[in-house]
C-alpha cells in the first residue's frame, strides 16, 4: 500500500475527525507536490535517448535478430559505444517493449517487437 493510499484511507476511516482529515489531505498534497519536484532527465539520460534511437534504427535497417557485438559492427551510430552500454541500453528498450531478445543456446539475439 503506497503512503496516498494510506492517508486516503486514514481520511476515510477518521472522516467524522476533521482535524485528522485535514492532516491527510496536507500530507496528499506534500506528496502531490514532491512528485511534481522532479528534476526530469539527467545529461547522460537525454543522451541515452538518442543512442537508444539508434539502436531501434539499426536493429530496423539489419531486420532480423542479432547480437549485440554484430549489432554494433554494422551501426556507425553505435561504433564508439561498449558491449555493456548498448546490451544496458537494450534492456531498457526490451523494458518499454520495443525490442525482444531471444536466447539461442548462450547467445542472446535482439531484434525489434
Amino acid at each position: 500500500m503506497t503512503k496516498r493510499e494510506m492517508f486516503n484511507l486514514i481520511a476515510t476511516v477518521n472522516a467524522d475527525n476533521a482535524e485528522i482529515v485535514d492532516f491527510c489531505a496536507h500530507e496528499v498534497e506534500l506528496l502531490d507536490a514532491h512528485k511534481s519536484s522532479k528534476r526530469g532527465m539527467t545529461a547522460t539520460q537525454k543522451a541515452n535517448v538518442a543512442v537508444k534511437d539508434a539502436i531501434v534504427e539499426a536493429l530496423s535497417t539489419i531486420g532480423n535478430a542479432t547480437t549485440v557485438t554484430d549489432l554494433i559492427a554494422t551501426s556507425d551510430a553505435l561504433a564508439g559505444f561498449t558491449n555493456q552500454k548498448v546490451s544496458a541500453l537494450l534492456r531498457q528498450l526490451i523494458e518499454e517493449k520495443k525490442v525482444v531478445k531471444t536466447i539461442e543456446g548462450k547467445k542472446a539475439f535482439f531484434s525489434l517487437a
